[in-house]
């Protein structure tokens, strides 16, 4: 008996031995099928949403204003009622003038009907709601339903051969009856609003490098941006791009990372004082980095498009690529007719934590009438620029920050916080003007890194995932979450936007990806990777009502107007390998305060 227990086991160990050297072999092919399996294991024992809010010492709730429109003003947003672009307006401001509901009735806040798309996927999409239809995307297929009752417009999917195994598509963009979207083999499409027709497609990168485009565009005045993803693998460089938004032409393009001999133009470059000066690449590593991944903030007064950079790669293995690798870490404005340089904020100023600056910075007016800019990106710190000086008014952490100097090792872990998937992700920070706080919303969570040698790094074939971690173990290629780090939490800060200062925060036991939305009768609507989707007063952050929906929420949180009645929308359903999620289809869920009706799915 013994020798036949010794033979099983044996075989198990050959099995899992043999599995495990399959995910690692076809690591693109193998990561949707494992993730589930891992993330299923992962769940279990998941506790219950809990939050809980503090109030910064000596805090004095400020008489809330009446919100000043032309102050945020948006010439692209249609009606006020709509949701017409991935942060409500180009400008990427969230905030929402719609006071139906408020703190008295957001108890009786109700899910009205869903709509379930039947497939597991990592699901972050904004939302749009444009023209009595709301949109929004898969990795493969493109959606518009009734906003009212959820029931199916049109859904079209698209076939090919994604460029990484991430399965994520951040939304839409919306201009003159057209719909845009990016798809992760490289592509832009466009499609007939009301019918789904397919209108065109341009290809902006090339998916077997590891480019794609995952990022939600923006649309303005004829036309579209977007870039490409894919500064993670060897070779692969960010570059951005403006497209007709009739016919798909590429009216510009920008490299976001040097360009060198050999890379492809794919149309009428823009100016750029941008070169090698900055990396000092060891031999055999080639300029890589600088993708952008979610989505982009245009100004129309002055026509400028702030475009979020990524981390420069190998992300951890600094040494083989000294200097300040521009433009990675930072954000650059351009013009957004020409695709001209104007200016770049460096973010992060060396980065070896794969820091990218991740999600649209946002123009504010402040109550003490300074213009600045706000940008939270992975490094766990709010920054506010003056935009008239464009100097640093202030950099504060919004989320536990722990080793951020201490240099990674070939011969010992490096535990350090936030990790790779910390900070704030692919969500902008949101601006409530009646009290002047700035609400930002991060991910708690650390990870522990050992470099691989340089001679591993220079003989990794170009289009490969290039982290410079040293791990065998293909899920743990971005850092390993150590147990001791717990089951990963998350926050909710709320800061002065003149001085950065935090007046009340909130912790969450779960982090914080998807889309937070400021309203105009004083709610902030978010949800988490929990599945708990909370309303809150956004004066003091004090819970006012919430619910847990059937999948963890990571996309949009948005509110709208339908058949005169104040509507919330949200993307859950989010299944990633990165993330310890349930395992649960992409689904969208309208809620409302309407009680007459009766609940609706599909």
């Amino acid at each position: 008996m013994g020798r036949i227990m010794k033979l099983l086991a044996g075989a198990v160990l050959v099995v899992g031995v043999a599995a495990a050297a399959t995910v690692y072999v076809y690591w693109d092919q193998a990561v949707p099928i494992a993730a589930m399996g891992i993330n299923y294991i992962r769940y279990l024992g998941a506790p219950k949403g809990t939050i809980s809010t503090e109030v910064a010492p000596g805090f004095t709730q400020q008489t809330p204003m009446r919100p000043n429109p032309s102050a945020q003003a948006d010439a692209t947003t249609s009606r006020p009622d709509d949701w017409p672009s991935y942060n409500k307006t180009v400008t990427s401001n969230r905030f929402s003038p719609l006071d139906q509901i408020t703190p008295a009735n957001a108890g009786n806040l109700k899910v009205l009907c869903t709509y379930d798309t039947g497939v597991f996927t990592g699901f972050n999409t904004g939302l749009l709601e444009v023209e009595d239809a709301l949109i929004f995307t898969t990795e493969y297929d493109i959606f518009s339903i009734n906003p009212n009752d959820c029931k199916e417009n049109w859904r079209i999917h698209e076939d090919y051969q994604p460029a990484t195994p991430q399965g994520v598509s951040r939304g839409p963009a919306y201009l003159d009856g057209r719909l845009f979207r990016g798809t992760q083999d490289a592509r832009v499409l466009a499609y007939d609003l009301k019918t789904g027709k397919r209108l065109w497609e341009t290809v902006i990168g090339d998916p077997t490098k590891g480019e794609s485009a995952p990022s939600a565009p923006i649309a303005w005045d004829g036309l579209v941006f977007i870039g490409n993803a894919g500064g993670d693998y060897k070779g692969g460089k960010g570059h951005m791009f403006a497209l007709d938004a009739k016919t798909g032409r590429i009216v510009w393009e920008f490299f976001l990372a040097p360009q060198q001999e050999g890379d492809t133009v794919r149309g009428p470059l823009s100016k750029t004082p941008l070169d090698t000066s900055t990396w000092q690449n060891s031999s055999g590593i080639p300029v890589s980095g600088g993708g952008t991944w979610t989505s982009f903030t245009l100004d129309p007064r002055t026509a400028a498009l702030y475009v979020p950079g990524g981390n420069p790669a190998p992300d951890f293995a600094v040494g083989v690529r000294q200097g300040g690798n521009l433009y990675t870490d930072s954000v650059v404005v351009l013009d957004a007719k020409t695709g001209d340089y104007r200016y770049h904020y460096k973010i992060v100023p060396k980065d070896w934590h794969d820091w990218d600056v991740s999600n649209p910075p946002v123009p504010i007016q402040t109550r003490g009438g300074k213009q600045i800019l706000a940008v939270a990106p992975k490094d766990g710190h709010l920054y506010g620029f003056d935009l008239a000086t464009n100097s640093l008014l202030y950099r504060v952490p919004v989320t536990r920050v722990e080793n951020a100097d201490v240099p990674f090792s070939l011969e010992k872990d490096v535990h350090f916080c936030p990790g790779p998937t910390g900070g704030e992700e692919w969500n902008s920070p949101s601006y409530v003007p009646q009290t002047n706080l700035i609400v930002t919303a991060t991910v708690d969570w650390c990870a522990t890194v050992r470099l691989k040698d340089t001679r591993e790094l220079q003989e990794k074939k170009r289009g490969k995932v290039w982290s410079g971690m040293a791990a065998y173990n293909p899920f743990s290629m971005m850092g390993k979450r150590a147990k001791a780090d717990g089951h990963w939490s998350g926050w909710i800060y709320a800061s002065d936007a003149d001085t950065g200062v935090w007046k009340w925060r909130l912790k969450s036991n779960y982090p914080i990806v998807g889309a937070w939305t400021p309203t105009a009768g004083s709610l902030l609507f978010f949800g988490d990777v929990g599945g708990n989707l909370y309303a809150l007063d956004s004066a003091t952050g004090q819970k006012l009502w919430g619910k847990t929906l059937d999948g963890a929420i990571a996309g949009g949180v948005i509110t709208y107007v339908a058949n005169g009645a104040q509507k919330v929308a949200v993307a859950a359903g989010f299944t990633h390998v990165m993330w310890p999620t349930i395992i649960r289809t992409a689904k969208i869920v309208v809620l409302g305060l309407d009680d007459s009706g009766q609940e609706t799915g599909r």
